[in-house]
């Protein structure tokens, strides 16, 4: 029973730090609510037009604010007091979700409105994104950065599995405009979660000799020349790039499993099970000093569970494969954040995170659109098989070439930030 419990995720940190359990408490309620907005609005889009166009035209209208945004939020992070941003940040996100559901529930959304309440929710969000990524290593540090990392992404996994399912629920029996209100009563719940950091000045003080655009790039030179950093960012680009499976889903079950809607609709819900699996039993994980080779090792691992994915002829072998290629991102994800966070001092935290958002926001979409090309020239199966042995490869190159990242080590005194502006 106590080499169990060594492998279970490790609680110290809402233990050891009441601003911590706060924040994750709030964080981890917001996450129900704004998952639950994502997919009614979604919903309601399809449900004024009926065009899978206009529907698909919501990531359009979410990418520019995304981008925009998410890089005045890292600069911010850096000069401005990161709690009262967050406060500021949430607070908007509140209104905007309460606006929204004023009108759904008045019957006053059109097209143009959606699009616009989704806008602004994408610009709140990502304005908020890279000063939220700075808030752990401020509170925690070492291996209780680590586990406290592993614990907000195994509450953002339920959130993510949940969320849908709850806001279905609710749509059905009550309409969009409930999701939305409970969006905005989870908001408060962030609310008070913020409340208890530290307010403490910012992680610098800005001059009035340095642009925007200059510290933009500082943060950016940073990444470029720090090996241990830029191999944190090239592994997540190799994973998500070369071997995202999620867009090959509906080709594959079409090629293999009959393309029933009932067998697509198990493939996503599968990587999540393996997250909150490795979530749960993140214990030896989030312990462990070599997070650079955790990170290497599980990004090769979920090349090659894309591949396996791929090769797999019967829908049980498939499924597993995707509950480990879920296990592995959720490895890689925490390492990969412990290392960047560790490794990037305070005063730089924000930019980097910033830079960290877009790869993580972006990678996707464009290794989607490799699956679908190489799909095209191939097929759905032949796609997911390349790109996952391309990111085994990929981690392998990585791993030869960069040796400080390969011999990285977190230490249990590592030095704390300030939670500054």
């Amino acid at each position: 029973m106590k080499a169990l419990r060594g492998h279970l995720v490790d609680l110290g940190p809402l233990r050891r730090s009441r601003e911590f359990r706060h924040y994750w408490i709030g964080t981890a309620v917001s996450g129900f609510g704004g998952s639950m907005t994502s997919f009614a609005l979604l919903y309601a889009v399809w449900d004024v037009s009926r065009s899978a166009v206009l529907v698909g035209l919501t990531g359009v209208v979410q990418a520019i604010p995304l981008v925009v945004f998410a890089l005045i939020g890292g600069h911010l992070a850096d000069t401005r007091n990161r709690r009262t941003l967050l406060i500021w940040a949430r607070s908007g996100q509140l209104a905007v979700s309460a606006v929204a559901a004023a009108l759904v529930i008045t019957g006053h959304h059109s097209i143009p409105i959606l699009y616009a309440v989704i806008a602004a929710g994408a610009a709140l969000s990502s304005l908020s994104a890279p000063v939220a990524q700075t808030v752990p290593p401020m509170l925690l540090a070492g291996s209780d950065l680590a586990a406290g990392l592993a614990i907000t992404r195994l509450s953002g996994q339920f959130a993510l599995l949940l969320g849908p399912a709850i806001g279905g629920i609710l749509v059905a029996s009550v309409g969009v405009g409930a999701c939305l209100v409970v969006d905005v009563a989870t908001f408060g719940a962030a609310l008070w979660g913020i409340r208890a950091l530290p307010n403490r000045p910012p992680a610098r003080v800005r001059t009035d000799a340095a642009t925007p655009a200059g510290e933009l790039l500082a943060g950016l030179r940073f990444v470029v020349r720090t090996p241990v950093i830029l191999g944190a960012f090239l592994v997540d680009v190799c994973a998500m790039v070369l071997a995202l499976p999620a867009a090959l889903f509906p080709v594959i079950n079409a090629e293999r499993f009959g393309g029933s809607p009932l067998t697509l609709g198990l493939m996503l819900p599968a990587i999540g099970l393996g997250g909150i699996l490795a979530g749960l039993f993140s214990g030896r994980i989030t312990a462990a000093a070599r997070q650079g080779r955790i990170m290497l090792i599980s990004c090769a691992a979920w090349g090659a569970a894309t591949a396996a994915f791929g090769l797999a002829g019967s829908l049980p072998l498939a499924l597993l494969a995707l509950v480990f290629a879920g296990a592995a991102d959720t490895c890689t994800v925490v390492s990969r954040g412990t290392i960047v966070q560790t490794a990037t001092p305070d005063e730089l935290r924000g930019r980097v995170s910033s830079l960290d958002f877009l790869v993580g926001a972006g990678g996707p979409s464009i290794g989607d659109l490799r699956a679908g090309l190489v799909a095209g020239l191939t097929s759905g199966a032949i796609s997911c098989v390349i790109g996952g042995l391309a990111c085994v490869a990929g981690a392998g190159a990585i791993a030869g070439t960069s040796a400080r990242l390969r011999q990285w080590r977190l230490t249990p005194a590592a030095p704390r930030g300030r939670l500054g502006a």
